[in-house]
């Protein structure tokens, strides 16, 4: 792949400019939906206010959505409460128990390593000096060679 077929990167000024335009394409929506809305509400009320008999089924059909859309929602509350009642069961019974064995598993391991580091590293690492200085010492007085 050559260098003329690889689109340039985008500065910082491009990425501006794009963000900009996508602000004023935003607000163009928003501000043409906002008109369409409040159109479609004024021709409602003219239409609604015309004749009464229509405007009152029209209110009772919607009195029979908002009933049953009540309706859907408690069912989804009540499903909601019930996954809420749920997870906080998993969460005492089974994960709490879970962190408590690491939390002691790893208070083990910090004794494990705190013993290890006393009677184990520490003599080796002080053995280690001793057998040093002894070798430098017997380097200096000619009986070992460097």
């Amino acid at each position: 792949m050559s260098d003329a077929q690889t689109p340039p990167l985008p500065t910082s000024q491009d990425v501006d400019k794009e963000a900009e335009r996508r602000n004023r394409q935003l607000t163009v929506t928003l501000v043409v939906s906002a008109l369409v809305f409040l159109g479609l509400i004024a021709l409602a009320v003219f239409g609604l206010t015309r004749n009464a008999d229509v405007t009152e089924n029209i209110r009772d059909i919607f009195i029979i959505f908002l009933a049953l859309e009540s309706l859907i929602i408690g069912a989804a509350l009540v499903i909601l409460i019930i996954q809420l009642a749920s997870l906080l069961n998993l969460l005492q019974n089974e994960i709490k128990p879970i962190l408590d064995a690491t939390n002691e598993t790893i208070a083990t391991l910090r004794g494990t390593t705190a013993f290890l580091s006393e009677n184990l590293v520490e003599p080796v690492v002080k053995l280690n000096s001793y057998l040093a200085g002894l070798q430098r010492v017997l380097e200096m007085v000619g009986l070992k060679k460097k």
